[in-house]
């Protein structure tokens, strides 16, 4: 176990931020990938059930048409993912962008107890989830996600002082002492 750590350390996988800076990129693929098929008719299609259904976005029809709010989601995807990428450099840009990526998933994630036929009654109902809810549930880990960035961000944005003290310090975890130490 000490030779797989050791080779995991060489390949820079303890690298201080290698999650934040994973889950950052993660979330900026995520928002352009759905941002981008807002823009087609098919995606429209696709999001009647899911926005029809929903308290906090069934005001989208009526406001802006089928298309309209497809459009509209794929605008504020693309700006929430673009002030997460801005959030690299710039952690005051980043915590907006994670500020729209919770708002996002709080939204999608309250459509659940609305879908219809959401439950396999074949399975007994509730909790055996058929495809809609079951695509929706994933909002529940990218919400975990966008918290942690906001998190991770306003503790950069609160403390750059230390942040930089670390910066210059860091040079990755060393597990390989790490482990012999405890050994």
């Amino acid at each position: 176990m000490t030779a797989f750590v050791n080779a995991l350390a060489k390949l820079g996988t303890f690298r201080e931020d290698l999650d934040y800076q994973l889950i950052r990129a993660s979330m900026v693929i995520m928002f352009f990938f759905y941002g981008y098929q807002k823009w087609f008719e098919y995606e429209a299609k696709l999001l009647i059930p899911f926005i029809s259904n929903d308290p906090l976005l069934s005001w989208l029809y009526p406001v802006f048409g089928i298309r309209g709010a497809s459009w509209f989601l794929g605008v504020a995807e693309w700006i929430f993912g673009a002030l997460l990428f801005l959030g690299f450099w710039n952690k005051k840009l980043g915590m907006l962008g994670a500020v729209g990526s919770i708002i996002t998933f709080v939204a999608t994630f309250t459509i659940i107890p609305f879908l219809p036929d959401g439950w396999a009654e074949s399975a007994g109902g509730f909790p055996a989830m058929n495809g809609n809810v079951a695509f929706v549930m994933k909002d529940i880990v990218i919400l975990a996600a966008s918290v942690y960035l906001l998190r991770q961000d306003a503790l950069r944005v609160l403390r750059p002082s230390e942040r930089s003290k670390e910066d210059h310090h860091r040079a990755g975890f060393d597990s390989a002492n790490a482990i012999r130490t405890r050994d």
